[in-house]
């Protein structure tokens, strides 16, 4: 099921949202790409904003925070409709609790072939595979 990155800029003066950031991951990605949240795995990893550069700025001098996120799923499980939406989503809920961002903020959807995917050491397609076979 879906491994979600999550890498973004600490607010300045604010709580540091890690976990707010990996609930709303988890949550997104079930109400949106249909993902059982019992097997979501979410890596949340924040950064100065000192240390991310956007044109040759620091964020930190620009007074905006930025992120970037990206999701493994297995291919041909969703709709482009559904990845643009959780695109979009994803990328209006972290402005809520990080921003305002920098329009340079990044959100990746990756969808594998699913005899190159897997969990627990099965791949997608094996799993599947037993559950239907």
């Amino acid at each position: 099921m879906p491994m979600i990155k999550a890498r973004y800029t600490k607010p300045r003066d604010k709580r540091d949202p890690k976990h707010d950031i990996a609930a709303m991951l988890s949550r997104v990605t079930a109400e949106i790409l249909h993902k059982d949240p019992a097997v979501t795995a979410v890596l949340v990893e924040s950064a100065e904003p000192d240390d991310w550069i956007v044109a040759g700025s620091g964020v930190a001098d620009l007074k905006l925070g930025t992120f970037y996120v990206e999701v493994s799923i297995t291919e041909h499980t969703n709709l482009k409709d559904e990845t643009t939406a959780w695109v979009r989503r994803v990328y209006d809920e972290m402005n809520a609790l990080i921003g305002p961002v920098h329009e340079a903020s990044y959100v990746l959807v990756h969808a594998v072939d699913g005899d190159a995917y897997g969990y627990g050491g099965l791949t997608q397609n094996l799993r599947w595979a037993r559950k239907h076979g």
